[in-house]
């Protein structure tokens, strides 16, 4: 079963086609990695999967129902790349005010606060957090309508190697519980914590494989060997 159909998916922005024709599938219940350089799509595609992107044609299905759908609201977390919180709110003042918007309980401002370990930091201002902390927050704001499906976009970007650690530990207990996740990066080392690639340049689909699939369709030993073995036989051909 797939928590995300896209069938050829073409996006126009400001005249210039970004995807000319995408077709890709995301599993249920597995962590799957966006992965390619700066400009090659991935923003654009995760926009068009959280129904928010202008200038699309062909047709993108989020649990079984059409990107963008109302009842998919509660249903779907996004995670962006710049901050989505209010710095002159503390963390639980965020959490109460987006909870509201989107219709959870306020029970769940406690649980998501446990989810990504910030009950001690509860009420600090946002503005005084770490650049680490701050995302944990986002996050945390995109769990509260307790999500079947997360859309992160380079959710790590910045960060130091043992804030990145961290924040891949919460995705990992996300995704034990049942929790499809799908998280964009231009890291390769990051790529081997998922189970699933899509592998973007340019706004093509050059794989849709597990990181060890790729290593023996390549013949190499690491994944950033494998992206550039591809890219080249993508412009060869």
């Amino acid at each position: 079963m797939n928590s995300i159909e896209v069938d050829h998916l073409r996006v126009l922005r400001r005249g210039r086609t970004v995807l000319p024709d995408l077709s890709c599938a995301v599993a249920a219940g597995t962590v799957t990695g966006l992965v390619g350089p700066s400009g090659s799509g991935k923003t654009t595609l995760l926009r068009a999967i959280v129904g928010v992107q202008r200038g699309v044609s062909g047709r993108v299905t989020v649990l079984g129902v059409p990107a963008g759908s109302a009842v998919l609201r509660s249903k779907v977390g996004y995670v962006t790349q710049g901050s989505s919180v209010y710095e002159d709110l503390t963390v639980r003042e965020n959490l109460i005010y987006f909870a509201a918007l989107v219709g959870a309980a306020s029970a769940n401002v406690s649980k998501v606060l446990g989810t990504v370990s910030l009950v001690d930091r509860a009420e600090s201002l946002v503005s005084r957090l770490s650049g680490g902390e701050r995302a944990r927050v986002s996050l945390a704001a995109a769990l509260l309508g307790s999500p079947s499906l997360l859309v992160l976009d380079e959710p790590t970007v910045g960060l130091d190697p043992l804030l990145r650690e961290e924040l891949w530990s919460v995705f990992r207990r996300l995704a034990e519980s049942g929790v499809t996740l799908l998280v964009s990066s231009h890291v390769m080392d990051e790529a081997d914590r998922c189970q699933r690639l899509l592998l973007l340049r340019e706004g093509a689909l050059l794989a849709d494989a597990t990181p060890a699939e790729l290593r023996q369709r390549t013949g190499t030993e690491n994944l950033d060997g494998a992206f550039l073995r591809l890219i080249r036989d993508a412009v060869a051909a």
